[in-house]
């Protein structure tokens, strides 16, 4: 017998999971200590934890980052948060007429409203070394027969504690292979791969977050210097087989 693949969940029970994740939240904000004061708000839409408003330090945000991505029903921590008075540098790579949030910079190889700039995300990326503090690659990794170099990039291109935020079709839903351009198929543990077996000397990462709704897979991810550790098995195992 064929394995049937999961049905991704339907639009009424992902409307019930966000309000269940939005009490569950409010409830931590009552009872967590940590969580005293802090000015970072978090929306859920389709079980993408939106956080904005601002953080007193990097901490801070850390912090409200991995407890929200603790809460069951959680695919994604995507964010646009004020960090001691600054405002994030956010690019959206490949957003088309449409980015993530109004104000983030964005990167196409075709001009169309909303891009403000022109690049071929195959190549390098026309942003200096350290510049970004987050990255979202929302659709894009399957339309590149090599998405390894842009990972690369966006490694480079990265503050310390950045993140790349990844959304791509999972390959054993329909949506994966409905698209002739799409060119690369993806699962969560192709993110375990980026993240933890590629060859001594390239850029390496660590993930803050990854999961599969049914029907596309997200990952959240930081840049680790040469210095850092490797994420531990501990870590691992709570996204990846």
């Amino acid at each position: 017998m064929v394995a049937m693949a999961p049905h991704p969940p339907s639009v009424e029970r992902l409307r019930a999971v966000d309000g269940f994740l939005t009490d569950a939240w409010a409830e931590q904000l009552r009872h967590d200590e940590r969580l005293r004061g802090t000015g970072v708000e978090v929306r859920f839409d389709r079980g993408v934890a939106h956080l904005t408003g601002e953080a007193a330090d990097p901490a801070e945000l850390r912090r409200v980052r991995e407890l929200v991505g603790r809460l069951a029903g959680v695919y994604g921590v995507w964010c646009r948060v004020r960090v001691a008075g600054r405002d994030p540098v956010v690019v959206d790579l490949g957003c088309g007429g449409q980015k993530q949030w109004p104000g983030n910079l964005g990167l196409d190889i075709f001009p169309a409203p909303g891009v403000d700039a022109v690049a071929d995300l195959s190549g390098s990326l026309p942003l200096a070394d350290d510049s970004v503090d987050v990255l979202f690659a929302v659709h894009i990794l399957e339309h590149l027969l090599d998405f390894l170099p842009l990972v690369d990039e966006c490694h480079r291109v990265l503050r310390p504690g950045g993140v790349l935020h990844v959304m791509s079709p999972w390959w054993r839903h329909v949506n994966a292979v409905a698209d002739p351009t799409h060119v690369r198929f993806l699962d969560v543990q192709t993110i375990k791969g980026i993240c933890v077996q590629r060859p001594p000397g390239t850029p390496r990462w660590h993930p803050l977050h990854a999961a599969c709704d049914g029907a596309s897979i997200f990952a959240d991810l930081t840049p680790l210097t040469p210095q850092d550790p490797p994420p531990t098995p501990t870590h691992l195992s709570r996204f990846f087989d």
